[in-house]
C-alpha cells in the first residue's frame, strides 16, 4: 500500500513556497566549510529554521549523504497507535514544497524484523514536526535519498538498547549506506547561561558514545533535551557499528535570532563519524 505524509508545519516551521524555501536552506547550507565526509550517524535539531536551520545545515551539509537515512524523532504530539511507542511509517512517501522524499520500506522492514517494538503507526506522523523538518536539508542534498522515519514515545534505556541492536544489526547486512540521524533540540525555556551548563553535560556523554549516561544525565540534571531517546539510539547504533567518538560541530540558541537570552532553546549539531 503506497502512502503519502503530507506536510503538518509548512508555512509555520519553515516557508511552504517552493522557491522561497530552497533559497533559505540553500543560503544556510552555503555557509559549511569543506567537502562532505562519510559519517555513521549524526544529531540535528528541529525547531522553525530560522531558529536552527544554520545549526542543522552545519551538520547536513558536512554529511556525504547514502542512499538510506534513518531519521529517528521524539513524539511531542503524544498521538500514537503503535502501544509499543516506536512508529515507522514504513510505507509511500514524506511530502514536501521540494518535492516528495520516498520511504526506505525494505530497510523499515528488515528492523521491524529485529524489533517487535517498532511498527507502522500513522497517527505519531501526523503531526509531528521533528522528521518533517529536516527534508529540506535533505532534499537539496541527496535529492535521491531514500528516508527511514522512526517517531519515539519513551526514552527507557531497555528499548533502547533493543531498537540499536535492531538498528546496527540491519545496517551491518544492508548492501548500501545508511547514516542514522537523531532529531533532537537542547535545552528549553531556560537562560542562555544555564542551558549552556545543562547541554554540556549531556554532549560530553554523547561526545563519549555512552547512550545510558546520556539518559541518566538528563534525569539527574533537568536536562530537557527533548530527543534524549533518539540520541540516545543512534549513538548507541553508531557505537556497535565501530564509531568511537562524536563531534558537536555547531551550539546555538534561540537567543541568537530573537535577541533575548533570558529564556532561549538550545540547538547542537553533532556528527559521528
Amino acid at each position: 500500500m503506497f502512502e503519502t505524509r503530507r506536510p503538518a508545519v509548512a508555512g509555520m516551521f519553515y516557508p511552504a513556497d517552493p522557491n522561497e524555501l530552497r533559497a533559505m536552506v540553500d543560503e544556510m547550507l552555503a555557509e559549511v566549510r569543506g567537502e562532505p565526509t562519510p559519517a555513521r550517524a549524526a544529531i540535528v535539531p528541529h525547531a522553525g529554521l530560522i531558529y536552527s536551520g544554520r545549526c542543522a545545515a552545519q551538520v547536513w551539509g558536512r554529511i556525504a549523504i547514502p542512499e538510506v537515512v534513518v531519521v529517528i524523532a521524539p513524539n511531542h504530539t503524544g498521538l500514537l497507535d503503535n502501544r509499543g511507542g516506536a512508529g515507522a511509517w514504513d510505507r509511500g512517501a514524506f511530502e514536501t514544497p521540494l518535492g516528495n522524499v520516498p520511504v526506505a520500506q525494505e530497510f523499515l522492514e528488515a528492523v521491524e524484523s529485529e524489533c517487535p517494538l517498532l511498527l507502522h503507526d500513522r497517527a505519531a506522523h501526523a503531526r509531528e514536526h521533528a522528521i518533517e523538518v529536516e527534508l529540506p536539508f535533505l532534499r537539496a542534498v541527496a535529492p535521491d535519498a531514500r528516508l527511514a522515519p522512526i517517531v519515539l514515545a519513551w526514552d527507557e534505556w531497555e528499548p533502547v538498547q533493543q531498537l540499536a541492536s535492531a538498528l546496527a544489526a540491519t545496517v551491518e547486512k544492508w548492501s548500501t549506506g545508511v547514516l542514522l540521524v537523531a532529531s533532537s533540540d537542547m535545552t528549553h525555556h531556560e537562560t542562555a547561561a544555564t542551558a549552556a551548563a545543562k547541554d554540556e553535560m549531556a554532549l560530553a556523554a554523547v561526545r563519549r558514545l555512552d547512550a545510558k549516561e546520556l539518559l541518566d544525565v538528563c534525569r539527574r540534571e533537568s536536562v530537557t533535551m527533548c530527543g534524549r531517546a533518539p540520541s540516545a539510539v543512534v549513538i548507541e547504533a553508531a557505537r556497535r557499528l565501530g564509531a568511537e567518538s562524536a563531534e558537536v560541530v555547531d551550539y546555538r540558541h534561540s537567543g541568537w535570532v530573537t535577541g533575548d537570552d533570558s529564556e532561549v532553546v538550545a540547538y547542537a549539531g553533532v556528527v559521528i563519524p
